[in-house]
Formats: C-alpha cells, sequence, structure tokens
C-alpha cells in the first residue's frame, strides 16, 4: 500500500514561509540572529517537533495497544549540529506507568514511529524546480 502526504510552502519574503499542511497553517521563519524576524519556529526546530510529537504519538498508541495505562508522557528530543545537519537526535520520554513496562513501550514506538523510521532509512529525496515566471527574452 502507497501512499501520499504533500504540504505546501509559500516564500512570505526575508526568511519567512508559510506552510499549509491539510487544514492548517504554520508560519516559519529564521530568528532574528539569523537575519530573520522571528514569527514563528525555524525550520530545524520543526524537524525536532516532529520528531518529539511523533514519537510521543507512537508511544500513546503503543500503550493503548498493548492496554497499559499512562498517567503522563513527556518527549525531549535535541539536535546536535554538525555543519548543516544534525549528526544525533537524542529522544528521552518520561512515561507515567509501571517502570517495568518501559522499555517495551519504547521498543514498541521504534517500530511504529514514521518520522524516526523515515530518519533512520536510507531516504530518496528528489529535488525538482519548475520556474513559474514569465521569461524575459
Amino acid at each position: 500500500m502507497s501512499a501520499q502526504r504533500t504540504v505546501e510552502s509559500k516564500w512570505r519574503g526575508g526568511l519567512c514561509c508559510e506552510v499549509a499542511a491539510g487544514d492548517f497553517v504554520i508560519t516559519v521563519d529564521e530568528p532574528h540572529h539569523v537575519g530573520g524576524t522571528n514569527f514563528g519556529p525555524e525550520p530545524t526546530a520543526l524537524l525536532l517537533a516532529s520528531v518529539a510529537s511523533c514519537f510521543t504519538l507512537a508511544i500513546a498508541y503503543s500503550a493503548k495497544k498493548k492496554s497499559i495505562e499512562l498517567d503522563d508522557l513527556l518527549v525531549n528530543v535535541t539536535g546536535t549540529y554538525d555543519g548543516p545537519r544534525f549528526r544525533t537526535i537524542s529522544i528521552t520520554s518520561h512515561l507515567g506507568c509501571y517502570a517495568g513496562d518501559v522499555d517495551s513501550l519504547i521498543r514498541a514506538a521504534e517500530r511504529v514511529c514514521y518520522v524516526t523510521n523515515t530518519l533512520k532509512s536510507e531516504i530518496e529525496i528528489d529535488f525538482q524546480g519548475v520556474a513559474i515566471c514569465a521569461d524575459s527574452t
């Protein structure tokens, strides 16, 4: 079964854009110290937010599937820069459940988390460009 998901980003000037993701619009910008206007999170923060949110939901999903009651759940994600990419991404999950269930929930979440599974794989990225302005000749 192959499915696709598409989001669209529209430049709003400077280092700011708006990303349409389903019914939602997310303003993405760079902080002031790199020339942005700080109207929204920077792209790398959104990448880490994608990891954190997907892993949080993967744990919640896994807990429900295993009939493990969660009283609380907090996931912290930290990316360590290495040039123009993250060298490492560290995920620390704080689970409000019996300590003996933590490891099995983490392992189950690892198996079903789309974002971390994508990042751990050898994903193919295809770049294309299409001119939208009239030719000046």
